[in-house]
């Protein structure tokens, strides 16, 4: 388990980036979860070392629909200038003051877009590493449950929508998303700070991992 974070020391920003359809980059984000992985990091500062994902903070979630919305938290004011011309509308919001807030018998609603999977061997030589496998339906709801309470929640209803996301490059990376919605209750405030500022499960680097709360 990761050592518990120092409430005091936290930092968050949460941008709201409402997407443009008709610019040619949100286009191509839509598609390319590489080129939006790339976009979304010119949002943080340069020169952050060998990891400047983790570095910086970064957790995105991109919600579809006619509407489409970029969700991108920072631990660091977002550098929005650095976004391509037109790219969308965006609206920034301080998150310190709600991680403070945060209390254990707190109820909120819940949103997480996250890429269950479990590890198993290989199916017929021991000896190669473990395959990653993608959960679904019950089981991947199962994932969500354990993780959820890993991370401070205990999880009281949840509602799953399938989120995949593609490259145009057959060969590229291709995560199988879930978006988990619902209602639960707080009971380790500090874990739960911990969760939000790093985020929960694989692929973060491909839209997965971001929670976000609200008052229920």
């Amino acid at each position: 388990m990761p050592a518990v974070l120092d409430a005091g020391l936290l930092t968050a920003s949460l941008t709201r980036i409402l997407l443009r359809r008709g610019n040619p980059h949100v286009r191509r984000d839509l598609l390319d979860t590489v080129a939006l992985h790339k976009t979304v990091m010119r949002l943080a500062p340069d020169d952050l070392g060998p990891h400047p994902r983790q570095a910086s903070g970064v957790l995105f979630r991109l919600e579809p629909g006619p509407a489409p919305t970029l969700i991108v938290q920072t631990t660091h004011p977002p550098l929005l200038h650095h976004l391509p011309v037109g790219y969308g509308t965006a609206h920034v919001h301080n998150l310190s003051p709600i991680l403070y807030l945060l209390t254990c018998g707190m109820t909120v609603r819940y949103r997480i877009t996250a890429n269950p999977i479990t590890m198993q061997p290989h199916p017929t030589d021991p000896d190669k590493p473990q395959r990653r496998i993608a959960l679904n339906g019950t089981d991947a709801t199962a994932w969500w449950t354990r993780r959820a309470t890993r991370a401070g929640l205990v999880v009281h209803t949840t509602d799953a929508t399938i989120r995949a996301f593609h490259r145009r490059d057959p060969a590229g990376p291709c995560h199988s998303l879930i978006q988990f919605d619902g209602h639960a209750t707080i009971t380790d405030a500090d874990q739960l700070r911990h969760a939000l500022t790093r985020g929960i499960g694989k692929a973060k680097a491909y839209g997965a991992g971001l929670l976000t709360l609200a008052p229920a």
